[in-house]
């Protein structure tokens, strides 16, 4: 299907990372497509959204539900429980999106260097504000438009590209920052 591999990225990013060797992105996406397929009917009689935000929707439900089922009470964190939009999507955690960062693919003597920059790049991200590594996630790594992650954030689309370029230059300040810092060496 056309929105197939977008939906698969999304999966990866926000796939909890005790459940990555038991849950395939594909076999999420294709629970979501079946469940779409149930009900097309009414998205297509009253949907005032895009095709692929709708998908989007129901495959957030569908991890949303695996991780409940597979994680129960430990899911179930008071910080998950707030949303930053309407959407049933778990959150790109900070170490999520530092691993999507870092992930270059090194050699294995690269390796402890690799998680090094990985911690520092979470560390980073968690003193980032909670929008700001929602809207880094949304636009770089799941790769929406800032229309669509403006809909998702009841935001301007302008707002949107303002909001990525400004985390981008947060991001970047935070870490050079954290030169300076005792063990935080680069």
């Amino acid at each position: 299907m056309l929105h197939r591999e977008r939906l698969k990225r999304v999966v990866r990013l926000r796939l909890d990372k005790r459940l990555q060797s038991r849950l395939d992105p594909s076999d999420v996406v294709q629970d979501a497509f079946i469940e779409a397929s149930r009900r097309l009917e009414n998205y297509l009689e009253s949907s005032r959204v895009p095709l692929f935000i709708w998908l989007r929707f129901l495959t957030g439900q569908r991890l949303q539900d695996l991780h409940r089922r597979h994680l129960g009470a430990q899911a179930r964190d008071a910080r998950r429980e707030i949303s930053l939009y309407q959407d049933a999507m778990p959150e790109a955690s900070s170490a999520a999106i530092a691993m999507q960062i870092a992930a270059a693919g090194p050699s294995p003597s690269k390796a402890a260097a690799l998680e090094e920059k990985i911690l520092r790049l979470e560390q980073a991200l968690n003193r980032m504000d909670a929008v700001d590594r929602e809207v880094l996630a949304l636009r770089h790594f799941e790769r929406l438009t800032s229309a669509e992650t403006g809909q998702l954030l009841g935001m301007k689309p302008s707002s949107v590209r303002s909001r990525y370029l400004r985390a981008l230059k947060r991001l970047k300040e935070i870490m050079a920052g954290m030169k300076g810092e005792v063990g935080e060496g680069f």
